[in-house]
């Protein structure tokens, strides 16, 4: 059966059931359902982090199962985090429908992909035995302290469920916090992002160590450093970067103690119902998709190996023996092995990577990988560019007998600690990767295919938009789930799209004073209008990575709503339009998205933007609003200021750009000026802007902003009327709201 036109596909995250109700019709179900959202727990302080506002896609409450939501033709592809698919449910029949009910406008796979959503309901953790039974294993090796990180092996800002070793052992779904456990008593150490997630889920078991407080501890590695002395701190060396690990070995040394690194991590050696790793298959992303051959990438790296100075002391004058030449790299970000192998996978939620290393050497490349992943096709496209394969782990055999000969290996800092202690200090050098670094910067192809995933996600963005709206308008109730489930209906239907980039942020009210906050389907906010409301999603396309955040009011925002509202558009403006000479940094350019919440007192405490991938992983490095690299032609980038009323509202704009040689009036030194040119094509909308607040230059953007969507778009969206509706508008109507007339009435530019 086909499609509603009201419908869309389904998230990337499994919860319960949500209603939209009218107003009229609203049943005592209704009531109860609402109740649930007078409990919402309160927003906390915000500490400065790199990238943007969502470092990671996070969830405050409930462990999430992921799911795939892969285009109706590709769901036989990925089981990794169950298909919301067309399989059997095992249900006799479909639940009762009700005619105030959404689920009555959805027909075929929508509607099962909409009743088979769940949202297991977990109950907090008693972790004592859990504890215990890690806390055996540390007597063994005489541990006075065992680290148990968020991270995996290959340092991914996201990680597998087979790698939650973290959450198993405490119970604390966020995504970023490390459980320390000592004999006696086992801690948590988080930022305030998580303070109150911590609370909630953390078993009397643990205590919570608010990291960057006033009384508490700035990192984790402070805290204990402060505390290890005349002891063995133990933690799995593949688990911690070598940066990390030489940082914190120096700085217990004074204190007589040290790392100690158990032949085995010691959570896996407990955890009996552990998730098993992926084995889904990888596949080729095409050159039509990535612009270079991996031939291209590999001879651009190998030449790059050729050039570093041999392993020398910078005093001798002697020949470099062939031990000490530069002869290969380990690469061990998944990420990277993804792109200059031009493979993708599916062995972790929102990221099209798989979990691998990679050798190059000067003549010859080997993939180590689960054999399993390796279909015919891949085979002979591997052969064809050169590349072995072996087994996953025949990485630690292969590093422990120095199988490529002579020379000296190059690693980045982010390399595993484990890997560092197989090669020997002697055979390794460490150097920032320059596989990040040719990544970062798009060419010609990424950039052109990026241009048009965001056209495509722009429209199903209006699409959507002009929904929500028009059922806000006919007085429906709406969860912030159910808005994000819908919204990720309509991306489904895109061509390319592969999924989503990252879990949907969805906020009303005080939740959307949480950067972070994801929605779950039973316990989500019912969206208000009385405070802006707040969606930063973005889709996974076969072309390009999404990436991007509106916020909208769907009632009469208050003054102080418009003038916070107005100062963040400002912010976001004064870094679209920036010109800046080449060798300017992202950091130097931060200034200009705060000045004008500054003006007023006002700030955000989280980076301006991140680097986003190309059919990869949504934050991207080296470069960002954050980072001392130079920003240079093909870098793309967030813009997204924000502010964050704690505990009763939240707003931010956000949309990619990429950086361009432009001309200017003087041209001073030269072709050496540098600008951004807008990838998002979404509408701003104008209710919440204090027009008078605004620069001449100011108005005219916003204005040209919103009409380019209307001309960009209506080809894409001419046969939906509702939503050309909503797009002309707002490219159409002025900006902000008419003030009270007499008796108080009050008339909107709708």
């Amino acid at each position: 059966m086909s499609l509603d036109p009201d419908v869309t596909p389904p998230p990337v995250y499994q919860h319960s059931t949500a209603d939209i109700r009218s107003r009229s019709s609203r049943s005592t179900r209704t009531q109860s359902f609402s109740s649930s959202t007078r409990n919402q727990p309160q927003a906390q302080s915000f500490n400065p982090i790199p990238g943007g506002a969502r470092s990671r896609s996070r969830s405050t409450d409930q462990s999430i199962k992921y799911v795939h939501p892969f285009p109706p033709h590709m769901l036989n592809r990925s089981e990794t985090y169950k298909s919301n698919g067309t399989k059997n449910s095992g249900r006799s029949g479909r639940p009762t429908l009700y005619p105030s009910e959404s689920s009555s406008t959805l027909v075929g796979s929508a509607l099962e992909r909409k009743m088979r959503d769940e949202d297991p309901i977990t109950d907090r953790q008693d972790t004592g035995s859990r504890l215990e039974s890690l806390r055996d294993h540390m007597r063994q090796h005489e541990l006075a302290y065992y680290i148990v990180p968020s991270e995996d092996s290959h340092g991914s800002e996201y990680i597998a469920p087979s790698d939650k070793r973290r959450e198993w052992i405490s119970g604390f779904t966020g995504s970023a916090g490390q459980a320390i456990v000592s004999a006696t008593t086992a801690y948590l150490i988080t930022d305030s992002r998580y303070w109150l997630q911590a609370r909630e889920q953390l078993d009397q078991n643990w205590i919570l160590v608010q990291a960057g407080s006033v009384d508490g501890p700035k990192t984790w590695v402070d805290w204990i450093v402060e505390r290890a002395e005349n002891c063995k701190v133990g933690i799995d060396a593949r688990l911690i970067a070598y940066e990390r690990a030489t940082e914190l070995n120096n700085a217990l040394k004074p204190k007589n103690a040290k790392l100690y690194y158990p032949p085995q991590n010691l959570v896996d050696l407990i955890w009996r119902d552990k998730p098993a790793r992926s084995r889904e298959p990888i596949y080729v992303q095409p050159k039509e998709f990535t612009g270079w051959g991996s031939n291209e990438k590999l001879a651009k790296l190998r030449e790059w190996i050729r050039k570093q100075r041999p392993a020398v002391p910078s005093y001798s004058k002697a020949e470099p023996k062939p031990s000490q030449i530069q002869v290969a790299t380990l690469i061990s970000n998944l990420s990277c092995i993804a792109w200059l192998l031009n493979l993708r996978g599916d062995d972790i939620p929102f990221n099209p990577v798989f979990h691998s290393y990679l050798f190059v050497g000067l003549d010859s490349a080997t993939l180590f990988i689960e054999l399993a992943k390796i279909t015919p096709e891949v085979d002979t496209y591997l052969q064809s560019i050169g590349v072995a394969v072996r087994d996953y782990n025949d990485i630690w055999t292969f590093l422990r007998r120095k199988e490529w000969g002579e020379g000296n290996v190059i690693i980045s800092p982010q390399t595993s600690y484990a890997i560092c202690l197989m090669l020997t200090s002697f055979r390794y050098t460490v150097l920032p990767s320059h596989i990040e670094e040719m990544k970062a910067v798009k060419n010609e192809t990424e950039l052109h295919g990026l241009k048009n995933a965001y056209v495509r996600d722009g429209a199903a963005f209006v699409r959507w938009l002009a929904w929500l709206e028009e059922k806000m308008v006919q007085g429906y109730d709406i969860t912030e789930w159910e808005a994000a489930w819908r919204l990720t209906e309509y991306r489904r239907k895109n061509k390319l799209y592969m999924g989503l980039a990252y879990e949907n942020i969805s906020a009303s009210g005080p939740n959307a004073a949480l950067p972070h906050y994801s929605p779950h389907k039973t316990t989500a906010r019912m969206i208000d209008r009385e405070t802006p409301y707040l969606n930063d999603s973005g889709g996974q396309y076969r072309d390009g990575t999404c990436d991007t955040t509106r916020t909208v009011h769907f009632g009469r925002p208050t003054p102080e709503q418009c003038e916070a509202f107005t100062r963040v558009l400002q912010g976001h403006i004064a870094i679209d339009t920036a010109i800046f000479p080449e060798g300017t940094t992202g950091a130097k350019l931060d200034v200009l998205a705060r000045k004008a919440l500054w003006q007023d007192g006002l700030n955000y405490m989280h980076g301006t933007g991140h680097g986003v991938g190309s059919f990869l992983n949504v934050h991207e490095g080296p470069h960002g609003f954050s980072s001392e690299v130079s920003l240079v032609p093909g870098h793309v980038l967030t813009n997204e200021p924000g502010f964050y009323n704690a505990g009763k509202w939240g707003m931010r704009i956000e949309s990619a750009l990429f950086v361009k040689h432009v001309r200017t009036k003087g041209q001073y030194n030269g072709d050496v000026w540098l600008g951004f040119e807008r990838l998002t094509c979404v509408p701003i909308q104008t209710k919440m802007v204090k027009e008078v607040m605004l620069s001449k230059e100011e108005r005219q953007w916003l204005k040209d902003h919103n009409r380019r969507c209307l001309e960009v778009l209506e080809p894409l969206l001419r046969h939906d009327k509702r939503a050309m509706k909503y797009l002309r508008r707002e490219a159409e109507r002025g900006i902000g709201i008419a003030g009270a007339g007499p008796g108080g009435l009050t008339i909107d530019w709708d």
